[in-house]
């Protein structure tokens, strides 16, 4: 096993490089801005930016790539990454972090959907399942890692700026002093809504329910936790333990909707997450171990979604389809990320720290009362007609690539000749 990672293992520690800073971006944004004075609509607001970079950068990259190459247009982004990390330390206004959002998140969703290219055309069919829970692993740690590494120095200075552009760069290490041929062209993605319509209504409504809450509760966690005054080291556990706990309820959660109607498994974990939405706008806890217990369980519930959803769709889909299906859906899960930190700091400006919650909370309804309607209106997958379900990164830090890379070697094989056969869109 060891000898057939090696040849990936620089580009799981490029990976990692770049979760690590991202993890580190992504969280000094919000805390900084609060020590700033920012207003928790203007903070709202980065998340918005973030996913409108990070939808064009999934849109638009295959081009790019197909232009100057895989290993310059890698280095492009990880650049500019780093370019926009420094320029918001030198330009505090929200009104520049904004755009400097975007830009990171379109060159973190190039450099994201490049590695994951290469990490594809290296897998080989007997380890590829074994590779991107690998890669999923890594990037988990070092995305957590990121954001703790934050309890350790002063976030009212320059160092949390400084040193995530520094690992941006120190990630162009895997593509620049690669030897090997690049790989092929990256998957190109097509919206088709109307076709993810008639495949599966729930993952078309439930994907964009997901998109608002995960990305609200995701931007604005850190704003949540730190307005109603827990301690730095606490913020920082309040963004990383969901995700972390999101990440193992995945085993359990995958196991059940294998064997029950997804659509109701799915009911159940938004059931779950809204009645900690409840716990959260009712009693506004100001305990540390409270905060932490519920966030665990938020996060246990809102990230193991996207799974199911996908999940789900694909059981409704041609065997060729799978991939289109997976990268359509976070194109459509990209929408709901423009608008949930959107809803959510503007609510949290009108309401004050509950207006997070209630945010989710009304996707969370939106998407137990559609779901429910559908099961009624729709007969369950037959089990032995179901895909199995695959754990996932967060959607925050999934791309195009990503489905590429956790399909089996089969599933590439259908999808290229579809691609190349005429009539078969």
């Amino acid at each position: 096993m060891v000898r057939q990672l090696l040849p990936v293992s620089t580009l799981l520690l490029g990976s990692a490089l770049l979760l690590f800073a991202g993890g580190m971006n992504g969280l000094i944004l919000p805390i900084r801005g609060t020590q700033e004075g920012f207003s928790a609509a203007s903070l709202g607001l980065l998340g918005t930016g973030w996913a409108l970079g990070y939808v064009a950068g999934c849109f638009y990259t295959p081009r790019l790539v197909g232009k100057v190459g895989h290993v310059r247009a890698f280095s492009v982004m990880s650049g500019f990454a780093a370019v926009a990390v420094l320029l918001s330390l030198l330009l505090l206004t929200p009104w520049t972090w904004i755009p400097l959002r975007a830009m990171s998140g379109f060159c973190f969703a190039g450099a994201a959907m490049i590695v994951e290219s290469w990490l594809s055309e290296r897998a080989e069919p007997s380890t590829r399942g074994r590779i991107f829970g690998l890669y999923t692993m890594v990037n988990l740690g070092a995305s957590t890692a990121g954001q703790l590494v934050l309890t350790m120095g002063d976030t009212s200075g320059f160092l949390f700026f400084v040193l995530p552009a520094i690992f941006y760069c120190l990630a162009l290490m895997p593509t620049a002093m690669s030897s090997k041929a690049v790989p092929k062209p990256l998957v190109s993605v097509r919206l088709d809504l109307m076709a993810l319509w008639r495949n599966s209504p729930v993952a078309v409504i439930g994907v964009l329910c997901v998109g608002v809450s995960n990305s609200a509760f995701g931007t604005l966690s850190a704003v949540y936790a730190n307005g109603i005054g827990l301690a730095l080291a606490t913020v920082a556990l309040f963004a990383s333990l969901p995700v972390l706990a999101g990440a193992v309820s995945q085993i359990p959660i995958g196991w059940l909707s294998d064997r029950l109607d997804r659509r109701a498994v799915l009911i159940g974990v938004a059931a779950l997450a809204l009645a900690v939405d409840m716990v959260f706008i009712a009693l506004s806890p100001e305990s540390r171990m409270l905060n932490l217990v519920l966030a665990s369980l938020f996060g246990a519930a809102i990230y193991a979604m996207y799974p199911i959803i996908i999940a789900h769709a694909n059981d409704h889909a041609a065997t060729d389809q799978a991939i289109q299906v997976s990268g359509g859906l976070l194109m459509l899960y990209g929408v709901g990320a423009i608008l949930g930190p959107l809803f959510a700091g503007f609510g949290m400006e009108t309401l004050g720290s509950a207006g997070l919650f209630m945010t989710s909370a009304g996707a969370h309804v939106l998407l137990i009362l559609f779901a429910g309607l559908r099961i009624l209106l729709r007969a369950p997958v037959a089990e032995a007609d179901k895909s199995s379900f695959v754990p996932s990164p967060s959607a925050r830090a999934t791309t195009p690539e990503t489905a590429a890379l956790a399909s089996s070697e089969s599933d590439l094989t259908e999808t290229d000749e579809a691609e190349t056969t005429p009539g078969a869109d």
